[in-house]
């Protein structure tokens, strides 16, 4: 390889290296009495290369890893080669030439294995691929002499005139030699402070970059011409710079990777988690102060996340922490509603009065002919239960969630802002991508497609025409996904009326007790278990339906997907739950009137005290399921039986060689089996869904926060675990903010505002025991309001055949019965018909809805404007940074003047000492004159 030569055993000086460069490799990892070690003889190479981590001669660390499979010939051996390529070859040539390392060669005198023509194409695409890489100035090394049979892996190494030029490019912001001050609070905020951190200090983790710092270097992008400015105490590091080179000199990989040509592609770990003589290294530290279920209590090393994975890792894993910690003060007050209502049970007066047996309410039947009239107090538990969620502390915890969304999302925007000045993220905009290989291959058709002769392929684009049958395919699929979605659901419905007909004919007094929670408990399962098995099916369609769009860039394939995948997702998850809340009883009739289903099945009806308790059932069951089955066995199993399963099948193709197998693996070896990182959509997905689960239908159910809460707790070490243990190391991608996440949380926040106004009106009775205790109540109490909200119906008008088959069930002859609506009795005028009862209610509900979502509406975005994006303190900070960069750089051009000044003066006086010569010294004084005049030119 061209560039190896900087690596042989001359001295510096013979290499004619400059120091600074020597200073930087010191940075960015080559300790010199590492060195030392490394060159001295040793008789495990392996241990030379710190197994994997360092290229074979033990200097050159290696940045990222490509794997490839590959078919060895059975008459071949593995034999050790090293090939150097020139810098005077032609490109060709280096084609021609192996990668140095461990590679197949065949013996003298044996024919090259007959491989297909596939197998041909994807070395040759390899090659050229390699080729291109060593032309951009990467180093690169082979080896297929591994445990792994068939798998060959190319270690690439990124020289330091190559980091250099890539930061420069990417305009990576370095410290400088130049710190400040940052500016402290002081009097008795200091104070509160130091006592908070007094408090707090048993919780922080045992990390440096989590320590406060009271000073902070001075930060610029990094330019070659200015490295004099730059710290060289600080290392630049490697792995980060290497993993961004990524983006623009491997945009092919994407595609070969897709082909097949390469396998895998990742960069390594820094070594070993576990074990007793591992050497301290950041995997190590995070597995030990992040990946524990030990530390749950501690907050994150997010410095270090972010160290070690890149900053949008490190974003996901803070909004994740700022999440979990805004969860805290809605747990508490959701625990207090619901304290409240256990306390005011045996207070409430309309669930007294459903218990009450002497009241003797008899009910219509629930179903036809099977079904006969059931007492009121039967239902009673279910009365009393429903006021646990559904009293006057319900709404104010609405509002209140309204409000604590809306301040969740100004406190991230601020923690967000924090981080970009700690991570040198402020200037930072984001680049317009490079085009997917995708598109390029299709806008490369078209223009193949053209007519004329001159294809002007760089000007050439899809437009909405070359696109509209894959929009159409995403049209019709969404629309058909959504469909079946609904249909499931009407199936889920038909299914509880058809067993609750069924139960209602059994001949257990108990079976028939029990109709309604066996029915509505069976139904959640259903739901729940078609939930999880549609959400993967739903995020397989919305990648195939994203890649037939063939989006530009890969910003643009991501936010797609995200939106079809959110999509599909959230009707999936709340289809059912929207049932409940907002149809279920709503379309029933009244007996002798009843709405039917397939001229059979009549709808079902809520429970006398409401539907809310139902709606508390299914979105506590299908929220915590939906969590339980996730994170144990998508999370957890799934990916251990894969690792097992790839583990068994490694395992058969060992070689028989007991020496073999006991050689202990190379990091790359180790890496490649495990899981590769498949995206943070998945993470985001999940909490995105939660955190609807929290605000959409907190009116129902104020223990969400808390059950969330404690499943972010174990989520956060679950996910750290698997990113640090069970996952190859992602590629570093800087980011600036959670992208489209950010604008999905707003929405679910204003759309949470209108589903509780709409749940406290339509689902509660909280407006008709209003609308009763200030319009209809004589004595100014709730007594009496079970019988106002039912209507009486003549058990004589009943329809032909509709009629209970055991109308004496409840041992006397009943002739009226009760149903919950607002109509007209059956001795009334106009019988049966919607009384002005119901219309008072409706009017009051319709209003409620309109005042409390303005109100709340008005209230967040108050919030949103009272609490600024940016602290008062960061935005000092940056203009005291831009400030002392300009005082650096002024103070840089009058050196340089003052410099010049002076050379100049220099100058001048030597040329006056040449004039003013000896005569004896005439002979050479051409000779002298150049040499006076050389002086400013070696300077």
């Amino acid at each position: 390889m061209r560039v190896n030569k900087k690596y042989s055993c001359l001295p510096a000086e013979e290499k004619g290296i400059h120091i600074i460069n020597i200073r930087a490799i010191e940075d960015i990892g080559y300790d010199q009495h590492e060195s030392t070690l490394l060159n001295s003889l040793s008789k495990n190479p392996d241990a030379d290369c710190k197994y994997g981590l360092y290229f074979r001669d033990g200097k050159r660390k290696v940045d990222y890893i490509l794997v490839y499979h590959y078919k060895k010939s059975s008459a071949g051996r593995t034999l050790t080669r090293r090939v150097h390529h020139n810098d005077s070859g032609a490109r060709s040539a280096k084609q021609d030439q192996p990668l140095p390392g461990k590679g197949v060669q065949l013996e003298m005198g044996e024919s090259e294995p007959h491989v297909d023509y596939h197998e041909d194409d994807k070395r040759f695409r390899r090659e050229e691929y390699e080729g291109n890489l060593v032309e951009a100035g990467l180093e690169l090394e082979r080896d297929e002499d591994t445990k792994i049979h068939g798998i060959g892996f190319v270690k690439i190494h990124a020289p330091w005139n190559v980091l250099c030029r890539e930061a420069e490019f990417l305009k990576l912001k370095m410290p400088t030699k130049k710190m400040y001050q940052i500016n402290q609070t002081h009097g008795l905020l200091k104070k509160i402070n130091s006592v908070i951190q007094k408090i707090t200090e048993p919780i922080q983790p045992k990390v440096a970059e989590h320590k406060p710092q009271t000073v902070k270097r001075l930060s610029y992008p990094f330019s070659r011409e200015k490295q004099h400015l730059k710290d060289n105490k600080v290392r630049l590091s490697n792995l980060k710079i290497i993993n961004n080179y990524y983006v623009f000199i491997f945009q092919g990989i994407t595609s070969l990777l897709a082909n097949g040509v390469y396998s895998a592609a990742y960069p390594l770990h820094d070594g070993d988690y576990e074990g007793e003589n591992v050497e301290p290294n950041d995997r190590k530290l995070l597995c030990e102060e992040w990946a524990s279920y030990g530390v749950f209590y501690k907050y994150q090393p997010i410095d270090l996340v972010r160290k070690y994975f890149g900053e949008k890792i490190g974003l996901y894993f803070a909004w994740l922490g700022v999440y979990t910690q805004m969860l805290i003060p809605a747990s508490i007050v959701g625990i207090i509603v619901f304290l409240y209502g256990c306390a005011t049970v045996d207070e409430n007066i309309p669930s007294m009065e459903m218990c009450d047996q002497r009241n003797n309410i008899t009910m219509c039947p629930l179903c036809d002919r099977t079904c006969s009239y059931w007492k009121m107090s039967s239902a009673c538990a279910t009365a009393r239960a429903s006021h646990l969620f559904d009293n006057p502390a319900t709404v104010f915890f609405s509002v209140f969630m309204a409000l604590w969304a809306a301040t969740f999302m100004e406190h991230w925007k601020r923690k967000q802002m924090r981080l970009n000045y700690r991570w040198d993220l402020t200037g930072f905009e984001e680049e317009e991508d490079h085009p997917r290989a995708e598109y390029e291959a299709k806008v490369l058709e078209k223009s193949l497609r053209k007519e004329h002769k001159h294809k002007e392929t760089d000007k050439e684009k899809l437009t909405w025409k070359d696109r509209f049958p894959a929009y159409l395919t995403n049209f019709v699929g969404i629309i058909f996904m959504v469909g079946l979605t609904f249909a499931i659901v009407f199936g889920v419905i038909i299914y509880r009326i058809s067993t609750a007909a069924a139960l209602a004919i059994s001949s257990t007094p108990s079976g028939r007790s029990s109709v309604r929670v066996t029915v509505t408990a069976t139904a959640v399962i259903i739901n729940l278990v078609v939930i999880i098995i549609l959400d993967e099916v739903y995020g397989c369609i919305a990648r195939w339906l994203t890649q037939i769009e063939v989006p530009k860039t890969d910003k643009n394939f991501e936010e797609r997907l995200i939106f079809k995948a959110f999509l599909l997702k959230f009707v999936n998850a709340y289809t059912p739950i929207f049932y409940v809340a907002f149809f279920k009883g709503r379309f029933v009739g009244r007996p002798g009137d009843y709405v039917y289903i397939f001229h059979s099945f009549r709808m079902e009806e809520c429970a006398p005290g409401g539907c809310l308790m139902e709606l508390c059932i299914q979105l506590s069951i299908i929220m915590l399921g939906k969590q339980l089955i996730q994170n144990n066995l998508f999370e957890i199993g799934i990916p251990k039986m894969k690792k097992f399963i790839r583990y068994m099948k490694l395992k058969r193709r060992r070689s028989l060689d007991h020496e073999e197998h006991m050689k202990k693996k190379q990091r790359y070896e180790v890496d490649y089996n495990l899981e590769p990182f498949a995206g943070l959509t998945p993470e985001y997905m999940e909490m995105i869904i939660q955190f609807g689960f929290v605000t959409l239908f907190v009116a129902s159910f104020p223990l969400a926060p808390l059950f969330a809460l404690l499943n972010n707790i174990i989520e956060i070490r679950l996910d750290a675990k698997k990113f640090v243990t069970e996952l190859r190391r992602p590629v570093a991608v800087r980011a600036k903010d959670i992208g489209i996440w950010y604008n999905i949380l707003r929405g679910i926040g204003k759309l949470a505002v209108i589903i509780n106004a709409f749940v406290i009106s339509f689902t509660s009775d909280f407006i008709p025991r209003l609308v009763y205790l200030y319009m209809y109540s004589e004595n100014g109490t709730m007594h009496g309001f079970v019988n106002h909200t039912l209507s009486s119906f003549n058990v004589s008008d009943f329809q032909a055949g509709t009629a209970p088959n055991d109308p004496m069930d409840l041992g006397y002859e009943v002739q009226i019965c009760r149903y919950k609506d607002y109509r007209e009795p059956p001795w009334s005028e106009n019988k049966y018909d919607i009384s002005k009862d119901f219309w008072a209610v409706l009017a009051a509900r319709l209003a409620f809805v309109i005042v409390f979502q303005n109100l709340v509406m008005f209230m967040s975005d108050f919030v949103d404007w009272i609490i600024p994006d940016i602290p008062k303190d960061i935005s000092q900070q940056i203009h005291k940074e831009k400030v002392l960069m300009v005082e650096v750089f002024m103070r840089e051009e009058q050196g340089k003047l003052q410099m010049l000044e002076t050379w100049k003066d220099k100058d001048k006086k030597k040329g006056e000492n040449c004039n003013n010569h000896s005569p004896r010294l005439s002979r050479s004084h051409s000779g002298s004159l150049s040499s006076c005049h050389s002086y400013p030119l070696d300077v």
